[in-house]
């Protein structure tokens, strides 16, 4: 970047935390570059921590936070050194800047035509000053001390306030004329006071159609191919100062006594003429100024009516905006409203989801709720017992669980039966750990009816089960086994949900019912409708160990008929005296 030749005509220079590392001279001489190198109006982008120091003449700051300027378009060239104070001489072979320039100044000869122009331009052409359109010197021709001046306050480089008496009004209306019509401007005579004394000064101001003057020949017509050309439009104007001749008096003598006796009709003609002038400039200022103001009074009237369709704007946005806070208002209470609501039913659907999972939890009955797919929906901690079930297991398919139930593998095949058909099933269960559940299957119902899937429920039957095999596998029973099955009256056993476990051939023939029918039979079958209230009584009292006397009775036969008996009822007690079944003896009354 700073031994290559620049590039130019960039739209764009973005150069982000480097200048920080070098020294206050070279950002310098980068930020001058950076200028040469954008096209009018083209952006710098530096880092959060550069800036354009002093060269705020250059660049405008756009953003000041993201340290984002503008190239301006007319800079002060005096405030920007030349471009070979940077940029290194190319060389050929890779030779040394030094030698090379050493070597051209030893070959190179400046022509005798160039050196003479350069020194006709120096002696014979009159003081130029070039300008812009604001009038910022940018370029200083010859002795201009005569007509310019520096200004009281700050220093500054603007020609107008330069001017010495008598020049700064012309001058300002002529570089308005030259800027506004694009063409030369002339005030020939104009008096201007130059150390107490008054001089004839004439004054041109043109717009510049070709190459900026050279800093160094004081030339007008230099080549600079690394800058973009400079012509009429780009805002540059040359203000050349001309000294006018003094006007001629003439004067003669009168009656050869040697007085000399001015004429004074040319005098008066010259002062008339002057004045005239002077009239016709202050014409042409006045008019300028009119123009100034009517484009101003334009401008004007145009921003107050952009600034006022725009605060109509405004105003209409600001009640489009009242509007909407209003309607935002009223729907954040409507919110409001419902979430105080959502929050009432979500303490009371919490109150009821903790009251069932205590209701399942404290039955000790295993549960689990499956749905169409067979997924497991919920289950209760006794349902581990049974089924392999943690919490993550919600959601999966009853299926891919490992139950602990030995012998019984058409868990999803009842399932579904039960979903095809909703008819409730009952199945006799054993874990590997020899436990035994009464499984219970049935339809999962809404509160519209509707079914949703099935509800699975183990129950723990492993004592009755026990209780219920003891009696079939005790000594006792096998002994009594031949007393009961010869003897000529009906004997029973049946446990205290009424299962009949023992049936005597006596028994066959006064109901009909062979042992096979009636072992899975309930002794409710047995009794009418109308004395079942009774013989639940009569179970009772049995189950409280009581004694009762016989009494008559009536049975059902298998085809039917009414069967009047005396029955004895008699309670079978385990060694922890509690009640484990009921035997009955049974005759046919006479």
């Amino acid at each position: 970047m700073i031994k290559d030749p620049p590039f130019s005509k960039l739209d764009l220079i973005s150069c982000r935390n480097l200048l920080i590392y070098m020294g206050a001279e070279l950002q310098r001489k980068l930020i001058s570059l950076f200028h040469y190198a954008l096209n009018p109006w083209g952006a710098l982008f530096l880092g959060t921590s550069e800036t354009v120091g002093e060269f705020l003449d250059l660049f405008a700051p756009l953003d000041r936070k993201w340290k984002l300027y503008q190239r301006k378009e007319d800079a002060q060239g005096a405030h920007r050194p030349a471009l070979g104070t940077f940029i290194p001489p190319l060389t050929r072979d890779g030779a040394a800047p030094g030698a090379a320039k050493a070597e051209r100044s030893e070959v190179s000869k400046v022509p005798l035509r160039e050196l003479a122009a350069q020194v006709l331009i120096h002696e014979y052409t009159p003081a130029s000053v070039v300008v812009n359109e604001r009038g910022d010197v940018l370029y200083i021709h010859g002795r201009t001390g005569r007509y310019l001046e520096p200004a009281p306050g700050d220093a500054g480089m603007n020609i107008t306030r330069m001017a010495r008496e008598g020049l700064r009004r012309e001058l300002a209306t002529a570089l308005h004329k030259a800027a506004a019509r694009k063409e030369t401007a002339r005030y020939p005579g104009l008096r201007v006071k130059t150390n107490g004394d008054f001089i004839n000064v004439n004054l041109a101001i043109r717009p510049l159609a070709a190459s900026p003057l050279d800093p160094a020949t004081g030339s007008g017509q230099v080549e600079d191919k690394g800058r973009p050309e400079t012509t009429a439009a780009s805002g540059l104007f040359l203000v050349s100062f001309e000294d006018a001749p003094a006007a001629k008096i003439r004067s003669r003598k009168a009656g050869g006594s040697g007085e000399g006796i001015i004429d004074l009709a040319a005098d008066s003609d010259a002062r008339a003429a002057a004045l005239e002038q002077e009239l016709r400039t202050k014409e042409e200022h006045l008019q300028t100024s009119i123009e100034e103001m009517e484009t101003s009074s334009e401008e004007i009237k145009s921003s107050n009516e952009e600034m006022q369709s725009v605060n109509e704007e405004l105003q209409s946005t600001n009640e489009e905006l009242e509007t909407s806070k209003e309607e935002l208002q009223s729907v954040n209470e409507e919110l409001a409203t419902v979430n105080a609501e959502l929050q009432q039913k979500v303490s009371e659907l919490s109150w009821a989801n903790n009251d069932m999972n205590n209701l399942l939890a404290g039955t000790g009955v295993g549960t689990v709720f499956v749905d169409h797919q067979l997924r497991i929906r919920r289950f209760t901690p006794a349902a581990t017992q049974v089924i392999n079930l943690i919490l993550t297991d919600v959601g999966r398919p009853v299926g891919h669980i490992v139950s602990n139930l030995a012998g019984y593998d058409r868990l999803l095949e009842d399932i579904q039966a039960v979903l095809d058909t909703l008819i409730p099933k009952e199945v006799e269960v054993q874990t590997r750990a020899g436990d035994w559940y009464l499984l219970r299957i049935r339809p999962y119902r809404t509160l519209e009816n509707v079914i949703e899937g099935a509800v699975l429920t183990f129950f723990d039957i492993t004592e009755m089960k026990g209780a219920r095999e003891g009696l079939r596998d005790s000594e006792t029973l096998r002994r009594l086994a031949v007393v009961v099955r010869d003897a000529l009256d009906a004997i029973t056993v049946q446990d205290l949900e009424g299962c009949i476990l023992a049936w005597n051939p006596a028994a066959e023939r006064m109901y009909g019912w062979s042992e096979a029918e009636a072992l899975a039979m309930n002794i409710h079958d047995l009794i009418p409708e109308s004395q079942r209230e009774e013989a639940l009584a009569v179970v009772r009292q049995l189950a409280r160990a009581e004694v009762l006397a016989p009494y008559r009775a009536q049975q059902v036969a298998k085809d039917g008929r009414i069967v009047e008996v005396w029955l004895t009822a008699t309670a079978l007690v385990n060694e922890a005296g509690e009640v484990y079944a009921i035997a009955t003896t049974e005759r046919v009354k006479a």
